[in-house]
């Protein structure tokens, strides 16, 4: 840690670097928050879709890539997928410090500055391609991958090792840059922001039955399981709620039950009134963080999850949630009433959630920086 009498004469210049900015996702609001903890700091990024992600960004100096001309990548940033490694490499940072927001590519961005790395985790789709990918995928994806899959290896581990420090998102993730990558790292759990002051909405969204429900926000991918959570409400009583864009959406409104509502791009506003009115948040997904219990956490709620990764970390068994051990209906459908027999303090919830505030997670980041600032002038002399 830093020595508090220590003062920096100069102050470093910093810059941001994240995958891509075309989706509303956790990466996404850790990126906001290192925008607020350093809020001169141009953001680099690989593509930027303005009308996909949070409107925060758009008071932001954003610099992308060139593929970003691309109108087709910034929507389907999978596809492009064959030319982010040439991207990647290419995108040039002129900043002192560079802090590092990244799960696969902008580790690699070029800098001659002190590089930072907040993982969230080594690439899912190289070296866990058949849980990120899904029994859904398409071949062509799978063959992609297969093709690419060594020569993106190798360049991705030359990135991580040009680094100059590793932050990781959560224990489960530390361990897996470890086991990647050799390299050590120090967890610094993800910010949870505040509920938004009350909206004024009266009413649900469109769409929403009123009754008690049960939410499940989460992108549709494979290997977030929201078809497992489906299938445990199927055949009850309860009401579920799945809020998320994705590949799975298609295929997961064609076989989901009648008590089952999906709805997408919801506003703030909107997104509060479910966290506000549901009954506890359920998520089945492997998780490297998790922060959607946690946000329903925020206002007292609390939650079902898989007894796996980042959810080791911070759901405290009876205190803001239960654990179910695996993703499977019958599981999660017994998580879910115990849920119902427990009796929850809203106020202990709350409280316990606090830990993972915006605040705490800004003054780590400064001290980490400050520390970097120092080990880079003691290079120098």
């Amino acid at each position: 840690m830093m020595d508090a009498g220590l003062v920096v004469e100069k102050m470093p210049r910093v810059a941001i670097a994240h995958d891509y900015l075309t989706q509303r996702g956790g990466a996404e609001k850790v990126v906001l928050s290192l925008s607020r903890a350093f809020p001169d700091a141009p953001i680099y990024t690989l593509l930027y879709e303005p009308d996909q992600t949070y409107d925060e960004f758009r008071d932001k100096t954003i610099i992308t890539s060139p593929v970003n001309r691309v109108a087709a990548l910034r929507t389907d940033h999978r596809s492009a997928l064959p030319v982010l490694p040439f991207a990647a490499s290419r995108m040039r940072i002129d900043a002192d410090i560079v802090v590092v927001s990244s799960s696969g590519w902008a580790h690699g961005f070029d800098t001659s500055g002190y590089k930072l790395v907040y993982c969230y985790s080594p690439a899912r789709w190289l070296y866990q391609t058949d849980v990120y990918l899904g029994e859904s995928s398409s071949a062509v994806k799978k063959l992609a991958i297969r093709l690419l899959g060594p020569a993106l290896r190798r360049w991705d581990r030359s990135a991580a090792l040009e680094c100059d420090r590793y932050l990781a998102i959560s224990s489960a993730v530390r361990d897996r840059i470890e086991a990647t990558y050799g390299l050590d790292s120090t967890v610094v759990s993800a910010p949870v922001l505040p509920p938004l002051a009350p909206s004024g909405m009266a009413d649900a969204p469109d769409g929403i039955p009123v009754r008690p429900f049960h939410l499940c926000i989460s992108r549709l991918l494979a290997y977030k399981n929201v078809d497992a959570v489906i299938d445990a409400f199927r055949g009850t009583d309860d009401h579920l709620v799945v809020v998320g864009r994705g590949p799975e959406a298609e295929r997961l409104r064609a076989t989901k039950p009648a008590n089952v509502t999906m709805l997408s791009d919801l506003t703030d506003a909107e997104m509060g009134w479910l966290y506000d009115n549901c009954t506890a948040v359920v998520t089945a997904s492997y998780e490297d963080y998790g922060l959607t219990p946690l946000e329903g956490g925020m206002r007292g709620k609390p939650c079902a999850v898989l007894r796996w990764g980042g959810f080791l970390d911070t759901i405290a068994d009876g205190i803001n949630g239960v654990f179910f051990d695996a993703p499977d209906p019958v599981s999660i459908r017994s998580a879910v009433a115990e849920i119902a027999r427990r009796d929850w303090d809203a106020e202990q919830i709350k409280a316990h959630v606090a830990h993972f505030g915006e605040e705490r997670f800004i003054k780590e980041i400064k001290n980490r920086v400050s520390e970097a600032v120092v080990a880079r002038e003691a290079e120098r002399t």
